[in-house]
């Protein structure tokens, strides 16, 4: 009697392992880190890919449980792209229902200020799910471009440096649309009105300033910069805008701006031709759009780098104060050995 009564609390002990051991793997938390970890599954991925990535945050035993689900479930023949988090309490089971049911976790994407498309089709690929090829094609695509609206060199206007909530793996198209959405909006009706009394286009306003935040990092003195540059649109005169001239150079490195550079044949030669560039030389700051906007009216029609190298300039009236600001400029700049 004893021996039949041994089998059957076996047999008990046994499930209850078999069980136990089973919850572990598909509902103990996964993540082996103190924070939130994220999975990135591409176009590219494979299961085993799969593994591997997640073998680099979870217990082994998270890995294994998902796998195995994976393996059961033909996973594999419907791997779906995304962003998914990893948080600290999160077992296998539930991960590999988010994996599954593609329910990832959108990111937080700062538009990056940079000075060339080339740059921003780099840094928009490491953020996003995006082909850097594809996207500078596009981008340096006249046709591509108009059907946004924009050409070849006001494309950029369309990227206003915001932070903006988006899925990771968004398809390029339908990411370019959406930046031209958060674009329409970021162009209010107050921001269209002030544009509008300086006889200025949007995509004007954001080429000035693209000028304005290259020339100074204070944003208290921009709408100083803004104004005195306006002050030479209305003249008219020549911007001559050192930036443009390192744009057109492409040599964004120079500290200092010779006369032989002046000529370089360029529509972006603020120093050969009248009025603003065919479009922005960077990304251009919300703080240097609305420092235009925004812009402080006066008479200056010159500045200069102060010689204290604080990152302000001495403004002028006069061509002669102006020559007597720059000959201050240049000799702090001979004494430092700046070439």
């Amino acid at each position: 009697m004893k021996k039949k009564k041994i089998y059957p609390i076996g047999g008990i002990a046994i499930l209850a392992l078999i069980i136990g051991t089973l919850a572990f793997y598909l509902f103990a938390p996964v993540n082996r880190t103190s924070e939130t970890a994220y999975l990135y599954i591409d176009n590219d991925d494979n299961l085993d890919s799969i593994a591997d990535k997640l073998s680099g945050v979870c217990h082994d035993y998270g890995v294994a449980g998902v796998t195995t689900l994976a393996r059961h479930t033909g996973y594999d023949e419907h791997i779906r792209t995304g962003r998914y988090a990893i948080d600290t309490t999160i077992g296998a089971f539930k991960l590999f229902r988010h994996l599954r049911n593609g329910q990832q976790v959108p990111v937080r994407l700062t538009i990056p200020s940079v000075r060339t498309v080339a740059d921003l089709s780099r840094e928009l690929s490491e953020k996003m799910m995006l082909s850097e090829e594809d996207l500078y094609d596009f981008l340096t695509d006249n046709d591509s471009c108009q059907t946004l609206g924009k050409d070849t060199a006001t494309i950029v206007c369309l990227f206003v440096p915001n932070t903006y909530e988006l899925y990771w793996n968004m398809p390029m198209q339908k990411f370019l649309q959406r930046m031209k959405k958060e674009s329409e909006a970021f162009w209010n009706a107050d921001r269209k009105q002030k544009a509008d009394a300086l006889e200025l286009t949007t995509d004007e306003v954001m080429t000035l300033a693209s000028i304005v935040d290259e020339e100074t990092a204070n944003n208290g003195e921009k709408p100083m910069v803004a104004g005195m540059y306006y002050n030479r649109l209305r003249k008219p005169m020549p911007l001559q805008a050192d930036p443009t001239i390192k744009f057109a150079l492409k040599k964004f490195e120079l500290r200092r701006i010779y006369n032989n550079m002046l000529h370089v044949k360029s529509p972006y030669n603020t120093y050969v031709n009248e009025g603003l560039p065919p479009g922005p030389i960077r990304i251009p700051s919300v703080a240097g759009i609305d420092a235009v906007l925004n812009l402080t009216h006066h008479n200056y029609l010159y500045m200069c780098a102060k010689e204290d190298f604080s990152g302000t300039h001495n403004f002028a009236v006069t061509y002669q104060e102006h020559l007597r600001n720059a000959a201050k400029y240049s000799k702090a700049l001979n004494e430092r050995g700046v070439r």
